[in-house]
């Protein structure tokens, strides 16, 4: 059985499916290059829709399984059937901000990826870990190493150069357009930025003793996402095949990879999943470089390794730093 195998995860299967979670998640830049006549926030409308109603059909499903074996335990007292069968307490000020955050980043990541290009809005995503520590140390007081001080300095550095040298391209280059640039890599920054309010009143949930499950939350953001964006999207224009599309994101890259990174996440250690998260941004690039003529310049592939080499660096110090690196909390815990 499936669900069984899953559950009983080596740590070499952990990281091969950790593997097949980032590439799944990296195929929506080359995906939005294969739309018709979908507008923007069309886009986002059908890609959560989507999501939602395949979160809604596989959480009953999963969470039974969980049940069955004892990887999920609730007293019948605080059951409700939202929480029975969606894991949603009604009540659960933290999970509804949470849902908030995640309807942020759904629709903002859509909406930058037809602004600018996939390589850029996926660069400005990979800071998230840097934009949670320094929102952490602000609003709960959690103290910064010396090491995600520099990484938050030379990955900003990165980006700088970044979009210094398009700018400068754009400016030179009167045929090229800048407000494109601007709105798109402004939108992006919305998601690491409610990325890093989800996390934190997630990690101060928990120090509360308050139970925030990420699956969840994912799908009370696709919900919110979708009524959000519904009156935006009308009058509809997308074509069946742009629908089908939008429903292999929806499931696909979303829906099934959130509940896998799940599985992998009791396995795997926090520095670990973090890791090997950030090879979404490479297999992002590369797959719209490779399917959809995409390339990215020099100066984002210059920009982007730095960036990216900061993070994997400070990650790599954490760990070394830390004995026994605690696991990710996932079920009726923590998320991704």
């Amino acid at each position: 059985m499936p669900f069984r195998a899953l559950s009983r995860l080596t740590h070499s299967q952990a990281v091969f499916l950790m593997l097949a979670v980032t590439l799944m998640w990296s195929i929506a830049g080359v995906v939005s290059r294969q739309l018709e006549s979908a507008a923007r926030f069309e886009i986002t409308f059908w890609r959560s829709a989507f999501t939602a109603l395949s979160l809604f059909v596989m959480l009953p499903v999963w969470r039974h399984f969980d049940r069955q074996m004892g990887l999920l335990i609730e007293e019948e007292s605080e059951t409700g059937w939202l929480q029975r069968h969606w894991g949603v307490h009604a009540k659960s000020k933290a999970l509804w901000i949470s849902g908030a955050c995640w309807s942020v980043m759904f629709t903002a990541f859509m909406l930058a990826l037809t602004f600018t290009s996939v390589a850029n809005v996926l660069v400005i995503m990979s800071v998230g870990p840097l934009f949670t520590a320094l929102v952490a140390r602000v609003f709960i007081g959690q103290r910064l190493a010396l090491r995600t001080w520099l990484a938050i300095v030379v990955a900003g550095l990165g980006i700088l150069h970044m979009y210094g040298s398009q700018f400068l391209e754009a400016i030179s280059e009167p045929g090229i357009g800048t407000s494109s640039l601007v709105i798109g890599s402004l939108i992006a920054l919305c998601v690491p930025m409610a990325a890093a309010v989800n996390w934190t009143v997630v990690q101060r949930g928990q120090t509360h003793g308050e139970k925030i499950d990420l699956v969840p939350s994912v799908l009370l953001g696709a919900v919110i996402s979708t009524l959000v964006t519904l009156p935006l999207a009308l009058p509809f224009a997308a074509t069946g095949m742009d629908i089908a599309w939008l429903a292999l994101l929806g499931l696909v890259q979303l829906a099934i990879p959130c509940a896998l990174c799940v599985v992998c996440a009791r396995v795997l250690k926090a520095p670990e999943v973090s890791l090997l998260a950030l090879l979404e941004v490479i297999f992002g690039i590369l797959l719209a470089w490779l399917w959809a003529h995409e390339a990215p310049g020099s100066e984002v592939l210059l920009g982007g390794s730095v960036v990216i080499a900061a993070l994997v660096v400070n990650e790599l110090l954490g760990w070394r730093s830390r004995t026994g690196s605690p696991r990710i909390q996932t079920v009726n815990k923590h998320p991704q």
